[in-house]
């Protein structure tokens, strides 16, 4: 047996996800896309393996690959025992988790969805339930963690589960885009936050600034040189501070922060590359600076 951590193997680490239809398979497909995995709902059994294989050769492009399983196919349960016990042997040592809750929560889970069960058939949904547990049991008492969602909201699942698959990625970062836009141009409509930077004077009215852009240093120094504009900044990043750690409680990780002016080439992109150039020296922050509208004029 290789001397890995589990879930570890030659270069990379390896998980399944399975589990009780409307247990949480589908928010810890979510979580550990978030955490870097690569993850691949519903691969046959038999191809696993190959996936793996594939991965490890990736040349560490791929470093964690997580498969989610469930009883689509009836008979998935042996060949996919088969299947980990192989990787078991190869020094992969596959981490197994099982997501289970209580019939009286799953069937209010399935109520609210409007769903039937895969397996419930001309039956009830209970009937479908009790026929997963028993295809489901030999995975079960294998699993390496079983979790009970049948008391957890999806933070608590998702914290659950980072606490165990995270690893480096304990404090995964918080991908936030800084992006500047004009507002004759319309709204950005993925934007989490939007602020108007446009109580600023305008370098378009500046004949030697005119032709210049935001990023420039002639046009930056100017923007930021103006009464309000270096306080505006301050304070603006200790709101982000205060609605990033509520987004992070509540397990959102990507943040899109809109900055506008008139025509978005002067203000709001001297202000945005600001923004990101201090975000960028927070810790457990990824930061993209963009510019939409910049070069339309």
């Amino acid at each position: 047996m290789s001397e890995d951590a589990p879930g570890a193997g030659p270069g990379i680490e390896v998980a399944v996800v399975s589990g009780l239809s409307g247990a949480g398979r589908s928010t810890a497909a979510k979580v550990l896309e978030d955490l870097g995995w690569f993850v691949v709902d519903n691969l046959p059994p038999e191809l696993i393996a190959t996936m793996v294989e594939l991965g490890s050769r990736a040349r560490g492009e791929v470093t964690r690959i997580a498969v989610v399983m469930d009883v689509r196919s009836r008979a998935f349960t042996d060949d996919l025992g088969a299947v980990i016990k192989d990787l078991d042997g190869r020094g992969y040592r596959p981490r197994l988790l099982f997501l289970e809750a209580s019939d009286a929560v799953l069937v209010r889970r399935f109520e609210q969805n409007r769903r039937s069960h895969p397996l419930q058939g001309t039956g009830r949904i209970t009937d479908g339930l009790g026929a997963e547990r028993e295809v489901l049991r030999p995975l079960r008492e294998d699993a390496d963690l079983v979790v009970d969602t049948s008391n957890l909201s999806v933070h608590d699942l998702r914290s659950r589960i980072e606490s165990v698959f995270a690893g480096e990625n304990a404090h995964a970062a918080t991908r936030v885009t800084v992006l500047s836009f004009g507002y004759k141009y319309g709204l950005p409509l993925d934007s989490d936050l939007v602020v108007d930077v446009r109580f600023l004077p305008n370098p378009h009215w500046i004949p030697e600034l005119r032709p210049f852009t935001g990023r420039d240093t002639e046009v930056s120094d100017y923007v930021l040189s103006q009464e309000g504009a270096e306080e505006f900044v301050d304070r603006y990043l200790q709101l982000l501070d205060l609605v990033g750690a509520g987004y992070r409680r509540e397990g959102k990780r990507y943040l899109t922060v809109a900055v506008g002016c008139t025509g978005g080439k002067h203000r709001s992109v001297a202000i945005s590359e600001e923004i990101g150039r201090r975000l960028a020296d927070r810790e457990g922050i990824q930061v993209n600076v963009e510019h939409r509208d910049m070069g339309r004029e």
